[in-house]
């Protein structure tokens, strides 16, 4: 019933797999303070900053699977590097059987940091995405303060494609860069274990 499962994405140095449930706690321990979340979503004052990203962690994971529909999805992968986790990249993509475009995010652990391993699994995602589920254009967004995702995105060809302003859960006014990908140049990765997912994505 849940083939994605079985779903792997090999480029280079680094294999995506679905998160798994089983994942959840070391993922938790290992999440990095700076990891950054969507700004508009609630804070618990109760909680401490790392606290809060622990729970946004887990609560994404819950709701990407318990909301999933080929028109809107949100797919978790973890990201692994010499058998270990060291990450996750997130790839999304809403009213995708129409749009044909995807959405990204992610985070490494500080130690994968600085050795182009952001650059390898942002590539295996977007492989993914147009050689396989047939996606034409990829967005990115981070706020200027989040150099390192702002480097990787242009790095694989995103394009700046304009800013805009929100609210976050602060109160305060935050910019947000934005950048599209169009000229998928290729890359090479292997997937394997995608038969049965084709319904998931609305791409049968």
């Amino acid at each position: 019933m849940w083939p994605l499962f079985d779903l792997r994405i090999r480029h280079r140095d680094v294999l995506l797999r679905a998160v798994r449930e089983a994942d959840l706690p070391y993922l938790c321990a290992v999440l990095p303070p700076d990891v950054g979340h969507d700004p508009r979503l609630a804070l618990f004052p109760s909680q401490s900053p790392i606290e809060n990203e622990r729970r946004l962690l887990r609560m994404g994971y819950w709701k990407a699977w318990g909301t999933w529909d080929p028109m809107s999805w949100e797919l978790h992968l973890a990201v692994l590097f010499e058998d270990t986790l060291i990450g996750v990249q997130t790839l999304e993509g809403e009213n995708f059987p129409a749009l044909r475009t995807v959405d990204s995010a992610s985070w490494l652990v500080p130690s994968a940091r600085g050795r182009g391993l952001g650059v390898q699994m942002r590539t295996a995602a977007l492989a993914f995405a147009f050689d396989t589920l047939g996606a034409t254009a990829a967005i990115s967004s981070a706020t200027f303060a989040n150099a390192a995702s702002l480097g990787v995105s242009r790095r694989v060809g995103y394009v700046d494609n304009g800013i805009s302003r929100i609210v976050d859960t602060g109160g305060d006014v935050v910019e947000l860069q934005h950048l599209r990908l169009t000229a998928w140049p290729g890359a090479d990765v292997t997937v394997t274990g995608f038969e049965g997912c084709e319904p998931w994505f609305g791409t049968e």
